[in-house]
Parts: structure tokens; sequence; C-alpha cells
């Protein structure tokens, strides 16, 4: 198992691009992970003088064009603008002469202070040790995870009937995470957990892998040591097309990251 730091690696090239060597592990069924590839684009900004003064990513904005395949691939990063308080640049993940990913990166410094103000209370979960464990080859999905080798999910006893069959039909799931390799949370990271699995069509009963078309997110604030909680909810399907919102809060109960994405389906044609 190699750690998020070794998977997110960069070899600076030219001005404004980076090689990649992009990591099977942190793959859904065969193909890699959505929020895994923002991490590498967000880190190559990062990298990028738009990171000298504005060390942490605080939104991005991705549009999904073409999976790319597990190995080497290259970023290039186009800075938009550099001001006091934040940088904004686009990234684009190519492989093979082709885009795969472009997104729109905005750049700050987070601190650890409370929100000054918040509605949003913490999922409900019961605690982690009375929580399912996900693993590589979990049941009811139809496909291997082998992302749950390097991330350590705990989800709701509530809401893994889809694994014997029953799925809730509710449109939500709601876990604990952890990076396997033990590190603790950050900026970057946080990006792998606001594309979280198994996907709500899971949990409605829908098999099959649901590829993220366009996914936006925020980083609020660092997030505290320790595990993460998870609510990933769904409002509306129809028309093979599925939104998804992410919310993660870390272990002192403060949201420290949001999404919104678009996400296709392959809906019964018997409903």
């Amino acid at each position: 198992m190699g750690t998020f730091r070794e998977a997110t690696a960069l070899v600076a090239r030219t001005y404004g691009t980076f090689g990649a060597e992009l990591d099977a592990q942190w793959s859904v069924g065969t193909r890699l992970h959505g929020g895994y590839l923002l991490a590498v684009l967000a880190k190559a900004v990062c990298e990028s003088p738009a990171g000298v003064e504005h060390p942490h990513v605080t939104s991005v904005s991705a549009s999904f064009v073409t999976p790319p395949e597990p190995g080497a691939a290259a970023v290039s990063v186009e800075i938009l603008r550099i001001g006091r308080t934040l940088a904004q640049a686009r990234a684009v993940l190519t492989q093979e002469g082709r885009t795969c990913v472009e997104a729109h990166v905005t750049l700050g410094r987070l601190d650890d202070s409370e929100p000054w103000w918040s509605n949003h209370e913490p999922v409900e979960i019961p605690p982690e040790q009375e929580c399912v464990p996900v693993p590589v080859d979990p049941p009811g999905i139809g496909m291997p995870v082998p992302l749950m080798g390097v991330l350590d999910e705990h989800i709701h006893p509530g809401h893994v009937g889809f694994t014997v069959g029953r799925p809730s039909r509710e449109g939500v799931v709601a876990t604990w995470q952890r990076l396997a390799d033990g590190s603790d949370w950050d900026p970057l990271s946080l990006l792998v957990a606001l594309d979280p699995g198994p996907s709500v069509s899971i949990a409605l009963g829908l098999r099959g892998w649901a590829p993220t078309i366009q996914l936006t997110g925020y980083v609020r604030r660092l997030p505290a040591p320790g595990p993460i909680r998870v609510r990933l909810s769904a409002t509306d399907i129809g028309g093979d097309r599925m939104d998804e919102t992410a919310h993660v809060w870390d272990s002192k109960g403060r949201l420290v990251a949001q999404a919104t994405q678009l996400a296709a389906v392959r809906l019964p044609t018997d409903r």
C-alpha cells in the first residue's frame, strides 16, 4: 500500500508543467477515483508559484472529460491571478495528448478556527467501531473497489442493506473515514472524501459505476486529527443523471469540506 503523499507525488518539468504517476490503488472498479484526480490537480497548483503565499486549496470546480488510465500523466497549470488573500489557477490533467480532467482551483490560507456561524450539525452516525467496514471487494456493488485498500471506511449500519439485496432507498449514506496509511487529513486529501463511496445510487438499488461529470467542492478549515464523518445524499435522479452532495466533519464536529457533483447513472428500464 502506498501513501497518499506518494500517490500524489509530482515531478516539476517545464514552467507550469508537472509529471504524475497515477496510482491504480486509488480506483473504483477499473476507473481512477475522481477525488484522487482532483487532489493531483490541486497539488500541482499548490506547487506552482500560486502556492507560495497561498498554501491551501480552498475550492475546486472540475469537469471530468475522459477517464485517465493508471500510469504516467501530465498536469499543466495556468495561473489566473495571485492576490493578497487568494490565488486562482486553471489546471489540466492530460494523458497521451488527451485532456482527461480540467479544473479551476482557488488557493488561500486556512486555519482551524471555529465557524463564526453554522446551522449544519454533524451527521448522526454510531461510533466508528459499531459501523460496518468496507472491504476491497464489497458485496452488493458488483465491482472491486481498490480505493478501500488505501481508505479505511466504515458505513452506518442502517445504510448497508444493499450488501444483502435490500437497499435502504433513503438517498443517504453516512460513513466514518480515515486514510489507511495513518496520516492525518489535510486540505488536499479532503478532496478524496468529497467524492465518497459507495455512491448514493448503490443505496437506491442502482448497481454499477456512477462516473462524475462535474464536481464543485470547498475546503472550509484545517481538519483536526482523527477520523472524519461524511454524509452523502442525492436530491433528484432522472435522465440518467444524479446529483450528489457531500458534507464532511472533522473529529471536533466542525464542517471542514462540502461538495456537489453531477454523476451519470444507468436507470432500470422497468421503472
